[in-house]
């Protein structure tokens, strides 16, 4: 598929993050895999959406635009696939860089016409410099990072990890775009699982559909200081009890919470072990990480929960839209 036309989004929404989002971009046009563009999608934010339209003023494959819809991640996902001219869509989360193969992996996975979405691995980049010898393998979802406990190699999953994945064109034809309300907000509350909720939707649509995840498509996404910590830990559990309620609402508890089913009883119990035969032997972290485990299930169970109540109740929402291209209000 060494023809296949790959358009990458990246979206973005602060100035705070200005030299990664330049990183990121970067990262994309070194690819031995050619992107046939990047779209920047900025999320209603004025002055960066003009700092970024003169960065790349001269830029024949970067276009700038604003988010077309309300204010969040999803909206500005769908954003990008609106504009977006190739027939698969790939997307970068703007705190990451892309190692060189990585459209090359994603535009192998569509030699089989069967194959609607295709992921790879997310590695962090700790901004201490190193692992904080508490924090569990098994919840490095929390930063936005592959989870121990995913199978290696190129593997059909349920659902690819939206910050570094990619879609045929066709996939939000079937599916319509991702749902708004589910997904992050800028730096509000760190809700999720947008992703997991469009690729259900998508093998409802498409039963022949098949999704894969392929670790050698592999990018290197920045952890900041401030969540490293674990109240942020905790927090972003929390969230995700929240979400994934929102999904099970919109997709149905058996196929919503499939995969977390084998998550919570197989992988989390065995991190759990390992952490304390680690504190027998006086490895450092091992008590911090078998605790964290615990905590980490704990509050994100307390989220699902009071995410299940509000759904109940009718206090959430979200939508999902129809994707249609045309002019976007792009700035290249």
């Amino acid at each position: 598929m060494s023809d296949l036309d790959i358009s990458v989004v990246i979206c973005v929404y602060t100035e705070d993050r200005w030299e990664d989002i330049l990183a990121a971009v970067a990262s994309v046009r070194a690819q031995s895999h050619p992107a046939l563009e990047t779209l920047l999608v900025v999320d209603h934010n004025p002055a960066l959406l003009d700092r970024l339209a003169k960065e790349y003023k001269e830029a024949e494959d970067v276009t700038v635009l604003a988010n077309a819809g309300p204010r969040g991640l999803s909206a500005g996902r769908n954003t990008g696939i609106a504009a977006a001219r190739g027939e698969v869509i790939a997307f970068l989360d703007d705190d990451a860089v892309a190692e060189r193969e990585w459209l090359r992996r994603f535009a192998e996975g569509y030699a089989d016409p069967r194959v609607m979405a295709v992921g790879g691995r997310t590695m962090p980049i700790w901004a201490s410099g190193r692992r904080p010898a508490w924090f569990p393998e098994e919840f490095d979802w929390v930063v936005g990072c592959t989870y121990k406990g995913l199978p290696p190699g190129l593997v059909r999953v349920r659902n690819v990890l939206g910050g570094n994945a990619s879609f045929r064109r066709t996939a939000f034809d079937a599916a319509g775009g991702f749902a708004t309300g589910i997904g992050r907000d800028g730096d509000k509350r760190p809700l999720g699982c947008e992703e997991t909720e469009l690729c259900i939707r998508l093998t409802r649509a498409r039963p022949d559909a098949v999704l894969l995840i392929d670790d050698r498509a592999v990018i290197h996404h920045r952890v900041p200081e401030a969540r490293e910590h674990f109240g942020y830990f905790r927090t972003r559990a929390y969230a995700e009890g929240l979400s994934k309620a929102l999904v099970a609402r919109s997709v149905g508890a058996d196929k919503g919470l499939e995969s977390e089913r084998r998550y919570t009883t197989r992988v989390l119990p065995a991190g759990v072990l390992r952490g304390l035969r680690d504190a027998v032997l006086a490895r450092p972290g091992g008590a911090g990480r078998a605790g964290a485990i615990v905590a980490g299930v704990l509050t994100a169970a307390g989220g699902y929960v009071v995410g299940s109540v509000r759904a109940r109740r009718g206090g959430a929402t979200f939508s999902v839209v129809e994707i249609s291209g045309g002019d976007q209000g792009g700035i290249s």
